[in-house]
C-alpha cells in the first residue's frame, strides 16, 4: 500500500474583508459595530496525494490553487482542518522570495540553502550543480540587485530545484526565462518524475497537466469540485469556464461529478460568446454585413475556448446583412501568438455558399474540422467579404477576435500533427541470416 505524502483533511481559509482600512483598526480595538464580511479562499476541501504521484491542481482564477499550495507548504496556517505531510518540500511558489537582494548569487544560494535546513557542507556539494543549472556565468558574484528579471529567477529557480526533495510544489514556475531554459526546467520535471519524487503541479497550461499528471483535483471558488483522471477533469473544467453547471450554494460539499443538476443549456448565448473573447481585438469594413457573434464549439456541441488535440470542434460565426450583396464570403483563419497565420478557409474555397443576401437576413455559418494542431495558444479571425463586379469589398473583419487553447499530451515537430502511425519492425534476413538491403530486395523480388 502506497505511503502518504500530503494530507490535507477539510481545510478552511477564511480571510476578512473591509470596506475600508480604518474598520480593520476599529474592529481590533472593539469599536466596530458593522462585522467584517467572510471570504472563503478555501471551504471544507481534503484531498490526498500519495508518495510517487504526479497530483495537478487546477481551476479558475481564484479558485483557491495558490492557497492550498501555501498551506501545504507551511506559507499560510488555515483556518480550520488538518494538513499533514510527510517529506522534505520545494517549493517553487514565489521564486527568490527568500533572497536578499544586496547578497551576490552565491550568498543567496548559501542563505536559502540555510533557511531550507541544510548545512554548509551539503550546500558545498550542491553548489557546482545549482550554478551550471542556472548558468548566468560571473553575474553569481554580483549582487542580486543587478540582475535582469530573467537572471533572477533563473537562479531562484536552480537552488529550489537542486536540493533533492521528496516532495516537489510547483506554481506556474516551469515557464520562466528563455525557450532553452524552459526546455532544461520541463526535463528536470520529467527526471523528478522517473526518480518516483511526489509532485503536485498548479498550472492553467491543459496540455502540461494533461501530459504529466496522474490525477487532477479541480477547485472553484475555493470547494473542491472533483478529482480524477487529467481528461476527465479537463473536460469538467471546460464546463466550469463557461458556467455549465449548476449547485446549490447553501450546499458547500457539492460535487460537480456528482451533480445531475448540470444544465447545458444555462449558458446565455451573450456569456458564452466572451469565453475568450479578445476586448482588444481590430475591426473594420463597410458594415454592409456585420458579424454578430462568434464562439467555437467542442465535439459534444459544448461552447469553449480549449479544444482536445485529435478532436474534432466547430467554429460558428453568426452575420446581420445590411445592403443587398450579390455572393458573400465568409471566413476564418488561425494565427499562433507571434502572429504566424497557419491556416483558415473560406465558403468560397469550400464552395459551400454562392447565394446573395438582402437586408435583414442573418446566416449561421459553421465550419467543423479536426484539430491537428499542436498544443498550445492560438487566435481566431474572422471575415465577412465579397466582390461588386471585379472590386473586391470588406464588410466586416475581427481580427484576433478569439483565442482558443489546443491541449495536447504529445507534440511533434511543426506547426501541425500529421498523426502518422508508426510501425518498428525487424529487417528482411536471407537464408544465411544477413539483413537484406533494400535495394537488393527490390531487384530480387
Amino acid at each position: 500500500m502506497s505511503k502518504v505524502a500530503i494530507d490535507v483533511d477539510n481545510v478552511k481559509k477564511v480571510y476578512k474583508l473591509y470596506d475600508k482600512p480604518s474598520d480593520r483598526m476599529k474592529e481590533a480595538f472593539g469599536l466596530s459595530k458593522k462585522p467584517a464580511k467572510k471570504h472563503y479562499a478555501l471551504n471544507g476541501v481534503s484531498l490526498q496525494i500519495k508518495t510517487g504521484e504526479t497530483v495537478g491542481i487546477i481551476g479558475t482564477n481564484g479558485s483557491g490553487k495558490s492557497t492550498i499550495l501555501k498551506i501545504i507548504t507551511g506559507v499560510v496556517n488555515p483556518s480550520e482542518g488538518n494538513v499533514k505531510v510527510n517529506g522534505r518540500i520545494s517549493a517553487l511558489l514565489e521564486l527568490g522570495a527568500g533572497f536578499n537582494m544586496e547578497y551576490n548569487g552565491i550568498e543567496n544560494v548559501y542563505l536559502n540553502g540555510t533557511m531550507m535546513g541544510f548545512s554548509e557542507k551539503e550546500i558545498d556539494e550542491k553548489l557546482p550543480a545549482i550554478l551550471e543549472f542556472a548558468d548566468i556565468g560571473d553575474y553569481v558574484y554580483q549582487p542580486c540587485k543587478t540582475y535582469s528579471s530573467g537572471m533572477f529567477v533563473r537562479l531562484a529557480f536552480a537552488v529550489a530545484i537542486n536540493i533533492e526533495p521528496e516532495i516537489l510544489i510547483v506554481d506556474e514556475a516551469l515557464s520562466v526565462g528563455d525557450v532553452f531554459f524552459q526546455a532544461k526546467c520541463y526535463h528536470k520535471f520529467e527526471e523528478f518524475k522517473k526518480m518516483g519524487k511526489t509532485i503536485v503541479f498548479v498550472s492553467h497550461d491543459l496540455s502540461s497537466i494533461s501530459k504529466y499528471c496522474d490525477r487532477v483535483y479541480l477547485l472553484n471558488k475555493g470547494t473542491l469540485l472533483g478529482e480524477g483522471s487529467p481528461k476527465e477533469m479537463i473536460d469538467t473544467y471546460k464546463r466550469v469556464l463557461v458556467g455549465q453547471y449548476t449547485t446549490d450554494e447553501s450546499d458547500e460539499s457539492t460535487n460537480l461529478l456528482e451533480d445531475e443538476g448540470i444544465k447545458k443549456a444555462a449558458v446565455a448565448d451573450a456569456d458564452a460568446a466572451d469565453l475568450g473573447k479578445n476586448p482588444d481585438l481590430l475591426e473594420y469594413g463597410t458594415k454592409q454585413g456585420v458579424i454578430e457573434s462568434v464562439y467555437v464549439t467542442d465535439d459534444r456541441g459544448v461552447k469553449t475556448n480549449a479544444i482536445l488535440k485529435g478532436s474534432e470542434f466547430t467554429i460558428h460565426m453568426r452575420v446581420r446583412f445590411n445592403d443587398t450583396l450579390p455572393a458573400p464570403i465568409f471566413a476564418f483563419s488561425v494565427k499562433n501568438a507571434i502572429g504566424v497565420e497557419i491556416t483558415g478557409t473560406n465558403t468560397m474555397i469550400e464552395k459551400a455558399f454562392l447565394d446573395s443576401v438582402k437586408p435583414g437576413m442573418v446566416k449561421d455559418i459553421t465550419f467543423k474540422q479536426k484539430m491537428t494542431l499542436q498544443g498550445g495558444e492560438y487566435l481566431l479571425s474572422f471575415g465577412v467579404t465579397g466582390y461588386n463586379g471585379d472590386t473586391f469589398e470588406v464588410y466586416h473583419r475581427l481580427y484576433d477576435a478569439l483565442n482558443i487553447t489546443v491541449v495536447s499530451d504529445k507534440n511533434t515537430v511543426g506547426y501541425y500533427d500529421m498523426f502518422s502511425e508508426t510501425i518498428v519492425t525487424d529487417g528482411a534476413k536471407s537464408d544465411d541470416g544477413k539483413v537484406v538491403e533494400i535495394s537488393d530486395y527490390i531487384k530480387t523480388s
